[in-house]
C-alpha cells in the first residue's frame, strides 16, 4: 500500500518544495538589499499581467514542455536523458534542411515536413547513445553530456562553414521562406477580431505541446510499448522474464525522448526565428530536466512545471528590465527550485508519508 496518496505525491510534495523554494529566494533578496514582494510583484506583473507578458510566457513554456517530455520517456525506462540541448540543437539542423529545401507554398504543407525533420534528426542524435547503453553497458548519462558538445561544435560547424550565405557575416542560415512562416497566436486571434499578444513569438507550436502531452500520456500508460518501457523501468530482471527485450525498449524510448527534444525547434527555429541561428536553445533541454523531476515524469506534471519555468524566465527578464535585481538571481531561484524538487524531494516527502501514515491509522482506530 502506498505510503500517502497519489494526489499528494503529485501536487503536494511539488507545491510545498516550490514554497520552500521561494522562501528562500525571499531570502536571498532580502540580502541582497531589495524586497521580496516587489520582486514577486514585478515578475506576476510582467510574465501574466498582460497578454504581451503571457505571450513570451507560453512561448517558453513550450520549449520546456517538449524538453520536459523528452526527460520524462526515457526516465519511465530507468534512462536519464540529459541529451536534451543536444538533440534540440540537431532537430534544428534538421528544420533548417527541410525548410531551405523547397519554396514552401503555405505553412500547412511546409510544417509536418519540418516535425518530421525535427524529430528524426533529434532522434538520430539520441540513437548512438541509446545503443551505446543497450549493448556495450555505456552510460547514458555520460554520452548523452558528450553528445550535447559534440551537437554544438557540428551546429558551429554547419553554420560557419556551409549554411551561412555568402557574404553573410552572421552565423545563421538564410530566413527561411515566407511559406514556412507559422501563424502566431497573435494573428490567429486577430484573424477572429482579437488583440492579444502583439509582438510575441509564441505560435502555433504551443497547440503542438500540448497535442504531445497527451499523446505521451496515451504512450505511457495506455499502450502495449508503454507498458514495457514501465516495465524495464522498475525492474529489468522482472521485464526479461516477461519476455521484454531491454535492448529494444531501451533504443525505442531513447528514440521517442530524442524525437519529442527536437521537436522543440519547431517553436524555436521555424516559430520564433524564422531561420537556424547559434545558441538557439538556449539551455532549454537542460531545464527539461528540472520541468520532468518537478512534473513527476508525468504529462500533465510537465505542463504545470513548464508554465512555471516559462513564468520565471519571462519574469525574470522583466525583474532585470525594471530593478536593480540581477538577472542572475532568477538562475539561484530555478537552482533553488531544482534543489528542493529534486535532490532535496526526501526531506518533504517523508514528513507527509509520516503524516499520511499517522492519519491512517487514526482513521483505522
Amino acid at each position: 500500500m502506498d505510503k500517502m496518496p497519489k494526489w499528494a505525491d503529485v501536487i503536494l510534495t511539488p507545491l510545498i518544495s516550490l514554497i520552500l523554494a521561494m522562501a528562500i529566494s525571499a531570502l536571498v533578496i532580502l540580502a541582497i538589499g531589495e524586497s521580496p514582494w516587489m520582486a514577486l510583484k514585478t515578475m506576476v506583473t510582467g510574465a501574466l499581467g498582460s497578454s504581451y507578458g503571457w505571450g513570451f510566457t507560453l512561448y517558453y513554456t513550450t520549449n520546456f514542455i517538449f524538453t520536459g517530455l523528452a526527460v520524462a520517456v526515457a526516465y519511465h525506462a530507468s534512462l536519464f536523458n540529459i541529451g536534451g540541448e543536444g538533440q534540440a540543437m540537431i532537430g534544428g539542423l534538421g528544420v533548417a534542411l527541410i525548410c531551405l529545401a523547397l519554396p514552401w507554398p503555405h505553412w500547412g504543407v511546409a510544417l509536418p515536413a519540418a516535425m518530421i525533420g525535427a524529430a528524426l534528426f533529434g532522434a538520430a542524435w539520441a540513437f548512438i547513445p541509446a545503443i551505446l547503453q543497450a549493448k556495450r553497458g555505456s552510460h547514458i548519462v555520460i554520452t548523452t553530456i558528450m553528445f550535447n558538445f559534440i551537437a554544438a561544435a557540428l551546429l558551429n560547424y554547419m553554420l560557419v562553414n556551409i549554411m551561412r550565405p555568402q557574404g553573410s557575416q552572421d552565423p545563421a542560415t538564410a530566413r527561411f521562406p515566407a511559406g514556412a512562416h507559422l501563424p502566431q497566436l497573435s494573428e490567429m486571434a486577430a484573424g477572429i477580431g482579437i488583440e492579444w499578444g502583439k509582438n510575441t513569438p509564441v505560435n502555433i507550436t504551443f497547440f503542438i505541446a500540448l497535442i504531445a502531452c497527451i499523446l505521451v500520456w496515451l504512450l505511457i500508460w495506455r499502450t502495449r510499448l508503454g507498458y514495457e518501457i514501465r516495465a524495464l523501468g522498475r525492474s529489468e530482471p522482472a521485464a526479461l522474464y516477461a519476455g521484454i527485450s531491454p535492448v529494444r525498449i531501451t533504443v525505442i524510448a531513447m528514440l521517442i525522448s530524442g524525437g519529442l527534444a527536437g521537436l522543440m525547434a519547431i517553436n524555436n527555429v521555424m516559430g520564433e526565428a524564422e531561420r537556424l541561428v547559434l545558441n538557439a536553445v538556449e539551455g532549454a533541454g537542460f531545464i527539461g530536466i528540472a520541468v520532468a523531476l518537478m512534473g513527476r515524469n508525468h504529462p500533465f506534471g510537465v505542463l504545470l512545471a513548464a508554465l512555471l519555468f516559462g513564468f520565471l524566465y519571462q519574469g525574470g527578464g522583466e525583474l532585470a528590465l525594471w530593478t536593480t535585481i540581477p538577472r542572475e538571481l532568477i538562475v539561484v531561484i530555478q537552482a533553488l527550485v531544482i534543489l528542493f524538487t529534486g535532490a532535496l524531494d526526501n526531506m518533504v516527502r517523508m514528513p507527509l508519508e509520516r503524516i499520511f501514515l499517522a492519519l491512517r491509522k487514526k482513521g483505522r482506530a
